[in-house]
């Protein structure tokens, strides 16, 4: 249970903030943290198993049918993300705390960088692949909020469109090929994932499973060529640079690929794929770091640099490679997530992060300074530092690798060409800032910032020293299970500062002495640089998107012209495409079945039934005439239903008629009463030909469906429903207990429609013609006294009828809806004969809040199950005699019964009454249409 407070908490806490406008930036700062304290807490208790060589897990059927549940583990490479997410994001939080102003809105940052943290952690510990999935994308939302969180800024908007878009797309890449894994093996559970790992290699889908997944890995950990998006995303502010591009949100693609190495790793396709990809990012990454003006533009090229190194490191696949990817992953996170702070902190005090406006701060920010040279220095893989003891890992694992055959020596040149580059543009971070002479006069007048806001900075350096000093003592209890989780079994893990004169040792020294040079030489890297189009990536993006934008405008206004004939001739070709392929299949149209005698009642409604199609469609123009044809055809459904048994659906479609047909009504008063002729003969000859077809290909499909024999699934129901349910209204049982879950969905669907109809007609002026079609004016009596008597002497015989089929309903027919319906009707009723404002003097109650309170209980009686430790909707019975009445049923399915009723009277009356409410607020015409 520890495992889901881990993950909750933070997305729980998210509210707290929110909660607490108008209180003191400190009391925000320190609400914010608890959630994430007590979570990194409890991950340091459970810490000790994982340690010890156990994987702690838990598991909660959520979706079980569908391969989904509520499964965390806290494995090696689990424990190693969350550390750093939740510890790096409690310094985060205090480091953010001094850096926003008095005039941002701490209280949205602070609840966006807690959903962010609540994904991550998900994503870090989830132990199914569709739940990670589900993190995954919440990590796109949470993240395009906190980039965007200067959203009065252009380039902060643009910056966070790009970055959804990029790892929005890769997460339905990735989606797929979780499926195809799922499709593959059977289960989404990552035992049983790693447990057919070799099913999944040498099945035919492994390669399209591999690039799927490859692609949503690559465009949340920005590989090339999808690097494009985390530069702009800098628009972010320097706290969420800080968290998002050190350990967290770029770190999710890299996690994904140690995560599923053991299934899909190992492999050609992998090896080429992804170290070739982390090849060409690092290299990429660190040569347009060097030419960037900007802190945050440096250090984010940077970042995708070292990405790149991580990358290509996973795809060599080794045990050292893995050893060395899993302990750069720590070592960049201090580093970077430090740098980053420096660079907000530089921005806060100086007002600029413009490195040609910077110099010569090291006299004015000391100890900013030292700092600096730290963090910085571990970065450019200085030896006593811990990005040097990772940095040489890498170099002895390219030396050894044979990924080009006779051409493999081209893998470590570049890999040092990279480490050039990757000092070059550390030593201009230092020199560029704080030794320089500045060029230009700076916005504000620089000092050290407050003692807690370099604390975390402070801490980020101390790790850098500390670890590349001491690595075995500090890091290998967590790198082993780490690396045991990547490579499905526990390897040696030896660190060393010194290895004696060695190949990688001579390449570490050849990048410190070629990035000095490089950096020396950087005037001629800019001015090559020149020669080529500078266009921004950024504007690429936008113009891409607005012609994909364009594009679907023209296919959309060639489609949507305005003709319904056109739209339903679309709709049925479609439709023919799929099923002439199929009854063409069929050998024999008719089956062994018998079918059954045709009875004279059915035949003469099935006569009236056709009549009044054909009916409605021939006298569509004259729309009052064509309801009342059409309400027909609703009369004998109901009819139909009643006769064949089925009265609970012959209940619910009158009661429906009803309501809707008075719903139309309505609507047509202020619509024109007949529509001139405006089809030609030949669409109408078109449309006849083609309804004929259709419904000859449908009644074919049918026909050929009735005459074979069929196993129906209503025999569970029928065996189930009393001892399963505590009901004999099979129905009723099905619609509150099997099927509970799609009636939530239903009626939550229902509140939201008539909530979106009712904000459409709230203030809506419509012209309300004043005479019928020949130009007869209204009565001028609009409420009948035989009406009104009659419908106020049936209001409370409705309610008691209404009353009696609620109550009902689990063992006979009737239920919530039937009953809503009813009761909606009954009041309809006095709407119609009373009028608006007599209705509102007596019954003036919010509907919406009707509705509302109606979905809500019926949420709440599905969570009321997990006290028992049921399923979701669980529903629970039992039989009790009482005095006079006998033995009688009580069950929870009541509950949920009634959230169904009310919310159908609340959505029913919601749109009804504010068609009558039109009439209050019309415009009138002299003449009706």
């Amino acid at each position: 249970m520890n495992l889901l407070l881990i993950v909750f908490l933070p997305l729980l806490g998210a509210l707290i903030p929110l909660c607490l406008y108008g209180k003191s930036r400190r009391i925000v700062s320190l609400a914010t943290a608890l959630p994430a304290l007590v979570a990194f807490t409890l991950l340091v208790v459970m810490a000790t198993q994982t340690l010890a060589g156990a994987v702690p897990q838990v598991l909660l059927p959520w979706l079980p049918e569908l391969g989904l549940n509520l499964a965390f583990r806290l494995d090696g490479l689990s424990l190693l993300f969350s550390g750093l997410i939740l510890g790096i994001g409690l310094l985060i939080i205090l480091y953010a705390h001094y850096y926003l102003s008095s005039k941002d809105d701490a209280n949205r940052f602070f609840a966006c960088l807690l959903l962010f943290m609540a994904s991550m952690l998900g994503i870090a510990l989830a132990d199914n692949l569709i739940l990670l999935w589900v993190f995954w994308e919440l990590t796109s939302v949470s993240s395009f909020l906190l980039i965007g969180y200067w959203f009065h800024q252009s380039d902060a908007r643009r910056g966070a469109r790009m970055a959804l878009a990029t790892t929005g797309a890769g997460g339905l890449a990735l989606l797929a090929g979780i499926l195809l894994i799922g499709h593959i093996v059977g289960s989404y559970e990552l035992d049983a994932v790693f447990a057919a790992a070799e099913q999944i290699k040498n099945h035919n889908l492994y390669l399209a499973a591999l690039i799927l997944v490859l692609l949503g890995a690559f465009t949340k950990s920005a590989q090339f060529p999808f690097q494009f998006w985390l530069p702009h995303a800098m628009a972010a502010p320097t706290p969420v640079s800080a968290y998002l591009h050190s350990a967290t949100m770029v770190k999710a693609g890299i996690f994904l690929m140690a995560r599923l190495h053991p299934a899909l790793g190992g492999t050609e396709p992998w090896f080429y794929i992804v170290t070739l990809t982390g090849l060409a990012t690092m290299l990429f990454g660190a040569y347009f770091a060097i030419i960037k003006t900007d802190l945050k533009g440096l250090l984010a090229f940077s970042t995708i640099s070292h990405l790149g190194l991580i990358t290509m490191l996973l795809g060599l696949g080794t045990s050292g490679a893995v050893i060395a990817a899993m302990f750069h992953i720590l070592n960049h996170a201090t580093f970077k997530a430090g740098l980053f702070m420096i660079a907000g902190i530089i921005d806060h005090e100086t007002g600029t992060r413009d490195i040609r406006r910077l110099g010569g701060l090291r006299k004015l920010m000391p100890f900013t300074y030292i700092l600096s040279l730290i963090t910085a220095a571990s970065m450019a893989g200085v030896p006593l530092f811990n990005g040097f003891l990772s940095k040489e890992m890498w170099f002895t694992e390219t030396v050894n690798q044979h990924l080009f055959g006779g051409l493999s020596w081209l893998v470590p040149v570049l890999a040092t060409l990279g480490a050039m580059l990757s000092v070059a543009y550390s030593v201009r971070f230092v020199h560029g800032v704080f030794i320089d002479r500045p060029t230009r006069e700076l916005p504000k007048v620089p000092h050290e910032p407050p003692f807690l806001m370099r604390a975390p900075v402070l801490i980020f350096s101390i790790l850098c020293i500390a670890v590349g000093l001491m690595p075995m003592l500090l890091v290998s209890d967590l790198l082993t299970p780490a690396v045991a989780a990547v490579l499905g079994s526990e390897v040696p893990i030896k660190i060393a500062l010194w290895h004696g004169f060695n190949l990688p040792l001579l390449m570490s020294l050849l990048a410190l002495v070629g990035g000095a040079v490089i950096y020396l030489g950087r005037q001629e890297i800019f001015n090559f640089n020149r020669q080529f189009d500078q266009t921004d990536a950024k504007e690429i993006f936008e113009t891409t998107v607005q012609k994909l934008s364009d594009g679907c405008s023209y296919v959309i206004a060639k489609l949507e012209t305005g003709s319904l004939q056109r739209y339903m001739a679309l709709l049925f070709a479609i439709v023919l495409i799929f099923l002439l392929p199929e009854l063409i299949a069929i050998q024999s149209l008719t089956g062994s079945r018998p079918q059954l005698p045709i009875d004279t009642v059915s035949m003469v409604g099935a006569i009236i039934l056709i009549l009044a199609s054909l009916g409605t469609a021939v006298l569509h123009r004259q729309r009052l005439t064509a309801l009342m044809m059409l309400s027909v055809v609703g009369l004998v459904v109901s009819l139909s239903f009643a006769h064949f048994s089925a009265p609970d659906l012959a209940m619910t479609q009158l009661v429906v008629e009803v309501v809707s047909i008075i719903l139309m009504i309505l609507a047509l008063f202020f619509m024109p009463q007949r529509i001139p002729r405006a089809s030609s003969g030949r669409r109408v000859a078109r449309d006849i030909l083609l309804a004929g077809f259709i419904g000859g290909v449908v009644g074919t499909l049918n026909y050929a469906i009735i005459t074979r024999p069929l196993e129906s699934i209503s025999v569970f129901f029928l065996n189930n429903s009393v001892s399963g349910g505590g009901g004999t209204n099979v129905v009723n049982v099905i619609l509150v207990d099997f099927r509970g879950f799609d009636t939530l969905g239903e009626i939550t669907v229902l509140a939201i429609a008539a909530a979106g109809i009712h904000k459409l007609l709230n203030n809506l002026r419509p012209s309300m013609p004043s005479s019928d079609v020949d130009g007869r004016p209204w009565h001028s009596i609009k409420h009948p006294m035989m009406l009104t008597t009659v419908a106020q002497m049936m209001l409370p015989l409705a309610l008691m009828v209404s009353a009696y089929i609620f109550l009902r309903g689990h063992n006979l027919p009737g239920g919530g809806f039937i009953a809503g319906l009813v009761t909606a009707a009954a009041m309809i009723l006095q709407y119609v004969s009373n009028g608006v404002d007599w209705m509102k003097h007596r019954f003036d109650h919010n509907y919406q809040s009707i509705a509302a309170l109606g979905v809500m209980i019926a949420v709440f009686t599905g969570i009321g199950s997990w006290f028992f430790d049921k399923n979701f909707l669980t529903s629970w019975f039992t039989y009790v005699d009482w005095p006079i009445v006998g033995k009688f049923e009580v069950a929870t399915a009541i509950l949920f019964d009634l959230g169904v009723y009310l919310t159908v009277i609340g959505a029913t009356l919601m749109i009804l009454a504010n068609f009558g409410q039109m009439t209050t607020r019309h415009r009138p015409t002299q003449k009706g249409h």
